[in-house]
């Protein structure tokens, strides 16, 4: 399950569009479900404009909490869902580590929710100090989000406390993604600047900006990472 919804008010561009592994190659959001493809055998994707993204190879579901977040977003793919449990990825984290995303796959199904901690302190936008959107999530928790929902609610660990939250062994992800890269997201021009130099440094390649106006990039790398929050299966 991949959360696409969000309006990029912040970064000033529709960044599901951006093309950071060059002119020819995936948008976002296209190597984001390629991605997804390789780990469940079914990918969905959650849009508030669904009939923009006619072409693309996943289930498209169209956010049926308009207003919700990334709450109403899992919401609505859980809705449908024909599995016990899915793989929640956001769509603007273009660092991740698929080893990491089969390893969190390959353990026992004993939760509700399976989370990692933010990599960085005082990082987190939650008061759990987790990764919400780089999780798995239990068909379960549908009714406890719904309720949420329905009284107004909008954070998406707001439920936490009602269900069973394991959190990832930290040392699980040390081992296949030692500089927390996968939890990087891109909200903002100089977290856009920071993931293309990211790029260039570890694979190579420039990013190129469908759009008339690039964000500026004249931004040192930093030697240290803050890591947004960030979701599949």
């Amino acid at each position: 399950m991949i959360l696409a919804g969000g309006q990029s008010r912040r970064l000033g561009c529709d960044k599901r569009r951006l093309r950071l592994w060059g002119a020819s190659g995936p948008t976002l959001l296209e190597r984001t479900v390629t991605l997804a493809a390789t780990l469940c055998p079914e990918v969905m994707v959650v849009l508030n404009d669904p009939e923009a993204w006619s072409g693309l190879p996943a289930a498209i579901i169209a956010d049926r909490y308009p207003g919700g977040g990334a709450l109403g977003g899992i919401a609505s793919a859980l809705e449908l869902l024909r599995t016990p449990y899915a793989l929640v990825l956001a769509c603007d984290m273009p660092l991740l580590a698929p080893s990491l995303l089969a390893a969190m796959l390959a353990l026992p199904r004993t939760y509700d929710i399976l989370v990692p901690a933010t990599a960085q302190p005082g990082a987190s936008r939650n008061p759990f100090g987790v990764e919400p959107l780089h999780a798995i999530y239990a068909r379960s928790c549908l009714g406890p989000m719904q309720r949420a929902l329905s009284a107004g609610e909008r954070q998406i660990t707001c439920f936490f406390p009602q269900v069973r939250v394991s959190y990832l062994d930290a040392a699980i992800v040390r081992r296949h993604d030692p500089d927390g890269h996968s939890f990087l997201s891109i909200n903002t021009p100089s977290q856009l600047a920071t993931v293309e130099r990211l790029l260039v440094l570890l694979h190579g390649v420039s990013a190129f900006y469908p759009h008339p106006t690039p964000p500026p990039l004249g931004i040192s790398l930093p030697t240290t990472f803050v890591r947004p929050s960030a979701m599949v299966r």
